[in-house]
């Protein structure tokens, strides 16, 4: 009887030692999963916050370049800007633009005729070089522009992007060509004819006479005096983004994310992270 309660006992101790023992092993097991768990948790804050780091510096890029070029005092809204660059830098990233420039032309056509609604400004430089009329056509309204079109002999003018191409001399003078990226909105500028211009019709005359800028026919036309300047500054693909009241626009090129990425890879160094 004492040697089975003795063998009890020592079976009972070693049971509860290799129980001990397994909780013990699985505690551990448990918190070195919880450690590394937590090390990917962190690893992976660390990554969404760099994320979120480049995309902070490319809208406090174009925050401070709109208040350095004064673009508030010329009348331009911050979010239309930001859409342009955000275009711009998606479609230098895909080659479509020259590396000699780094010009930006806008149009916002939601502006009145009346308004000084055409803006060049050289991004390189922080400056605004060019702040004019600029027509819509006589298809898209009378002063203010609501309807666009891609279509021929509509003459309305087109919202997107544009790249700004060769030259030429028309029945208007030094015309220079465009090319429509944004497939369905202005793709078929070319073909219709769609280019920049000077014309009698854009100049404060007009707008004391008629009380808004003459039209075109679906032309970004611009003053007289200012074609030639205009023209040789932004010929030879840079970007021209006309900008207006169409809820059903949209484009590949304004991927704000997309183009934060491709602002880190051509960015000055300081511009990094």
């Amino acid at each position: 009887m004492k040697r089975y309660t003795f063998w009890s006992i020592t079976m009972l101790l070693i049971t509860l030692v290799i129980f001990v023992i397994n909780r013990r092993s699985a505690a551990e097991l448990t918190v070195v999963s919880v450690q590394a768990a937590e090390k990917g948790k962190d690893a992976l804050q660390a990554d969404s916050s760099l994320q979120l780091s480049v995309l902070d510096i490319f809208d406090n890029y174009i925050s401070d370049s709109y208040y350095a070029m004064e673009l508030d005092q010329a009348g331009l809204d911050l979010e239309v800007f930001k859409k342009a660059v955000t275009g711009y830098y998606n479609l230098k990233n895909n080659g479509s633009l020259t590396p000699e420039k780094d010009i930006l032309s806008i149009a916002d056509f939601t502006l009145s005729s009346k308004a000084k609604r055409l803006w060049v400004v050289d991004l390189a430089d922080q400056k605004l070089l060019f702040n004019t009329y600029v027509a819509h056509g006589r298809g898209s309204g009378n002063d203010m522009a609501s309807a666009f079109s891609n279509v021929p002999n509509s003459h309305q003018s087109s919202l997107g992007f544009y790249i700004a191409n060769e030259t030429y001399f028309g029945k208007h003078g030094l015309s220079l060509k465009l090319d429509g990226m944004d497939q369905g909105f202005n793709s078929n500028a070319r073909n219709r004819a769609i280019v920049v211009h000077g014309a009698n019709y854009v100049s404060e005359s007009s707008i004391r006479q008629l009380g808004r800028l003459g039209r075109s026919h679906g032309c970004p036309a611009v003053p007289m005096e200012l074609t030639r300047p205009i023209i040789n500054t932004i010929k030879g693909k840079t970007v021209l983004f006309i900008n207006g009241q169409q809820t059903k626009y949209e484009s590949a090129y304004l991927n704000g994310e997309l183009a934060a990425s491709n602002f880190a890879k051509t960015a000055p160094m300081q511009a990094k992270i």
